[in-house]
């Protein structure tokens, strides 16, 4: 049998595309996810650091938090695992470390569900499903990604580079840099999202982590800090 990937079908490699996109509105544009109290308040003011800072959260934050609960919310999908799924839901809202950060997973994953009212790929039995959690955003992600035929890799990689381009035009703004610095950095950001992915992958339930407390610190000054941009 031969071991070569076989190409996604052009359908849902554009729908993969199309949820990766930060054009969609379900409003990620709008945060920074903690950088820019780090801008303010720990010293990223430079290109190097802006890409260091979001290297470790790639790694240490987002591939053992939201890409480990996507990698097995999709399965629980397709499977109709509702209970498996009310549980990943119920672990980011416990998880998330201050109010701004779930603020932000609530709001985006409401707006990507209304989104998904508007396409037929979805059940209507699964989208009730969801609104009745209520959904946060990795979860509701999982579910857009559920239906189309496209391994679980695959659909941690759309997810992993549509943050990448959130995190990078925040970096742009808050730091700020150049066009030139945010390629530079969203390369490195590409570069190391198949070993975010292999990491979130490996991982099993119990050794899912949401532990930044650095992070976390920032994450709360930034709710009272004096001039923002962004909502996280």
């Amino acid at each position: 049998m031969s071991t070569t990937a076989q190409p996604l079908p052009a359908a849902s490699l554009l729908q993969l595309i199309w949820l990766a996109s930060p054009a969609l509105p379900v409003g990620g544009f709008s945060y920074s996810e903690g950088l820019e109290s780090g801008v303010d308040r720990a010293g990223v003011a430079t290109e190097n650091i802006a890409s260091d800072w979001l290297s470790d959260q790639l790694q240490l934050s987002l591939a053992r938090g939201d890409l480990a609960v996507i990698a097995g919310a999709i399965p629980a999908w397709r499977n109709g695992d509702l209970v498996k799924i009310k549980a990943l839901n119920d672990w980011v809202l416990q998880t998330r470390e201050t109010s701004e950060l779930r603020a932000q997973a609530e709001q985006m994953g409401r707006s990507l569900l209304e989104w998904l009212r508007n396409h037929h790929s979805i059940s209507d039995a699964q989208l009730d499903a969801c609104a009745q959690l209520p959904p946060t955003y990795p979860v509701t992600f999982a579910l857009a990604a559920s239906p189309l035929i496209a391994g679980v890799p695959d659909c941690l990689t759309a997810y992993a580079f549509g943050w990448a381009e959130n995190m990078m035009q925040a970096a742009l703004k808050s730091v700020p840099l150049g066009q030139s610095a945010g390629q530079r950095i969203l390369a490195r950001l590409a570069t190391e999202i198949p070993v975010a992915i292999a990491t979130a992958m490996a991982l099993q339930d119990h050794e899912r982590q949401a532990f930044s407390p650095m992070l976390a610190i920032l994450s709360s000054q930034h709710e009272t800090q004096y001039s923002r941009l962004f909502r996280s």
